[in-house]
């Protein structure tokens, strides 16, 4: 059975990568890992749903058995994406989605090389502000933090696969449908799979 792919999105806070993932499994049936946290849920956040709200000891117990696919602490909260549902649900052939922050991008691609990892940016920061604003979860100190962050982030794009401007919401989940569709039509080791198909028909 041919593996399934592992899409990773990341980018600044507030871009929207969010919003993106949840169109994306919905249009295209693709598996939506759920990340483990020590942060408290917001709004209608819902636990197993939205995260898996953990204390920092089961947090810690987790990454002491080895049990994370990647894990980081962001603004003083603990994420990670536990490891053996993400395998098993490739292994059964089917694609997978992790929305996570860079770090954890980044450890993903080192501990599975083959995630293709795509950046979800704003149109601009000005755009990303009001954006944070109108969340109204992080106050105006908060709001300048994640604004830096957000450049320091930027200039590793290059470690990226890809990259998707969300301006328009609906322009944005097609440049990912896009990157879906291409990444498997891709030239890679699993083409000796295809060919071995054709050859027994023969």
């Amino acid at each position: 059975m041919e593996q399934g792919k592992l899409f990773v999105l990341s980018g600044p806070s507030g871009a929207g990568k969010g919003t993106i993932c949840k169109e994306i499994v919905k249009r295209e049936g693709i598996g939506l890992s759920v990340s483990m946290t020590t942060r408290a849920p917001r709004g209608v956040e819902e636990h197993g749903r939205s995260y898996y709200f953990v204390s920092e000891e089961e947090f810690q117990r987790t990454i002491d058995e080895g049990g994370f696919l990647e894990y980081a602490n962001i603004y003083g909260n603990s994420y990670g994406t536990p490891k053996k549902p993400v395998m098993d649900y490739l292994a059964s052939g089917r694609d997978m989605i992790l929305e996570i922050e860079m770090q954890g991008a980044f450890q993903v691609k080192t501990v599975y090389p083959d995630g293709i990892l795509i950046f979800v940016l704003p149109p601009s920061l000005e755009e990303l502000k009001n954006r944070l604003i109108a969340r109204g979860t992080e106050d105006e100190r908060e709001i300048q933090k994640r604004l830096q962050a957000t450049l320091n982030e930027i200039a590793l794009i290059h470690e990226y696969d890809y990259y998707v401007i969300n301006g328009d919401l609906e322009e944005a989940v097609d440049r990912v449908r896009a990157i879906i569709v291409a990444e498997h039509s891709k030239v890679d080791k699993n083409i000796g799979r295809l060919t071995r198909a054709y050859e027994e028909e023969l």
